[in-house]
């Protein structure tokens, strides 16, 4: 599994069985030894795996964050229920259309077992070195801006000229099932 696929994941301590350790002929302070090795290695694995991997890139990534497993599983349910995790794309948009619907395709493979979970992105003018979150929301008319994404596209609309904003990159985040 190379990293785009595992996150920041770690198995929990798998090197040692607990039960191995306290069967074993081991006395004293060796044997407790193994037992807080055996501890602390499965502690700092819960603590890495439940961090956010920091890691943004254009291929498809699993982040290491979860979601609950799918609410339509019940006990009657012949599959275990796990948790989901997320996955993340980043998409370089380029600039920002004038006044117009530019669609840059995301390269995912899209079912109806995906959920999105997050799409935001950012785009900078780098001449008056100004940036603007994504979607945007003004009281100024026509100058929002609108995203979506949908099975095969990143998609913004605008209702003013904003293609001086040349730089975009687009979050995207979605569970599979």
């Amino acid at each position: 599994m190379g990293y785009r696929d595992s996150g920041a994941n770690i198995q929990q301590t798998q090197v040692w069985d607990l039960n191995d350790i306290e069967d074993s002929e081991l006395e004293g302070p060796l044997k407790e030894l193994f037992i807080r090795l055996y501890q602390n290695l499965n502690g700092m694995a819960m603590a890495i795996n439940g961090k956010d991997t920091g890691i943004y890139h254009t291929d498809e990534f699993v982040t290491g964050k979860v979601y609950p497993s799918d609410p339509t599983l019940t006990s009657a349910s012949t599959t275990t229920p796990i948790q989901r995790p997320v996955y993340r794309k980043v998409i370089d948009f380029g600039a920002l259309p004038n006044a117009g619907t530019k669609t840059i395709a995301h390269g995912l493979t899209v079912n109806s077992g995906t959920t999105w979970i997050q799409v935001t992105g950012c785009a900078t003018d780098p001449v008056g070195l100004v940036g603007v979150n994504i979607p945007y929301s003004s009281d100024t008319a026509n100058d929002s801006i609108e995203l979506w994404v949908d099975n095969t596209n990143v998609n913004i609309t605008t209702a003013s000229d904003w293609s001086a904003y040349t730089r975009c990159y687009i979050l995207v985040e979605w569970l599979k099932f």
